[in-house]
């Protein structure tokens, strides 16, 4: 049974979602995740303009008249979220924890997904796999996983990506498309990394919030690692405290954007309470514009 108010949180997502999917990004979403590859259709008469490179030899032999191959998209895919939900993702400086705007971004492109007919799948990982919820298609299915993002607890406070990539290997065996939302406040995954973005059509969802970066002038304050538990105390008044605490953030951030480059691997930075929509329809394009 889903408590009534986890329930009404589900139901506002999904009728806000619901236009977005409509008049934004459904078409956006097919554009950029065109299928994989071609298939066998059926064989038809030669016609004039045909490229000759598609007749099927066996079946002109044995018929006496020249007949081509079609071939046809394949369409159906799968569509794997590998969700972070460690300690660092239940903040937020803007009315809204990364978390819960990672939960929307699910929601929006679940739904576009399922409106194409493809399968959705979840992984929840901390530093290790918290959850997996096998791929499938319907609309039951993607509010299920919707319900298990909001609903689920965290076993461990952790970051692994490594972890969650790995799973990704072991579990997905035809190409997909892999979207990765994290903060990705953890080292060493380039090698998992690497071997997902060989194998699948891998998207990484950069979830950032402006303080984690810009350290404000507030005194003497504890800081908490929501990963370790470990606090420290930091006098703000001090410019070269907060200038080491925003060049340390820089500079893993700046790691990261350049090990998902190195990669190839494409990115889309999200910021806390500057809005999803926008980030996501630009990368779309400039994804169908590179494809086009």
């Amino acid at each position: 049974m889903i408590p009534k108010e986890l329930f009404k949180k589900i139901r506002q997502i999904e009728i806000r979602t619901k236009g977005l999917v409509h008049d934004v990004f459904g078409g956006e979403y097919h554009s950029a995740f065109k299928g994989q590859g071609i298939e066998f259709s059926e064989v038809r008469p030669y016609q004039i303009g045909d490229d000759i490179r598609s007749i099927d030899w066996n079946v002109s032999a044995r018929t006496g008249e020249t007949f081509v191959k079609i071939f046809e998209e394949e369409r159906e895919q799968t569509l794997m979220l590998v969700v972070d939900v460690s300690g660092s993702e239940d903040f937020g400086t803007h009315g809204q924890f990364k978390r819960d705007v990672a939960a929307e971004i699910c929601a929006v492109i679940a739904f576009s997904a399922i409106q194409n007919d493809d399968k959705v799948g979840l992984l929840l990982f901390s530093d290790r796999v918290e959850r997996f919820v096998p791929p499938k298609k319907g609309r039951r299915h993607v509010l299920r996983l919707i319900r298990d993002l909001f609903a689920h607890r965290p076993q461990s406070s952790g970051t692994d990506v490594s972890v969650a990539l790995n799973h990704v290997l072991h579990v997905l065996h035809r190409r997909s498309i892999v979207l990765l939302i994290s903060d990705f406040l953890d080292t060493g995954f380039e090698p998992a990394m690497r071997a997902v973005a060989r194998r699948h059509d891998t998207v990484a969802i950069h979830m950032q919030d402006q303080r984690e970066e810009e350290l404000p002038n507030m005194g003497l304050v504890d800081l908490t690692d929501p990963e370790t538990g470990e606090t420290v105390l930091v006098d703000t008044t001090a410019r070269r405290a907060r200038g080491r605490f925003t060049a340390h953030a820089q500079a893993s951030r700046a790691q990261t954007v350049e090990l998902l480059r190195r990669l190839r691997v494409d990115r889309v930075p999200i910021l806390t309470g500057a809005g999803y929509v926008e980030p996501l329809v630009r990368f779309f394009r400039q994804r169908n514009r590179k494809k086009g």
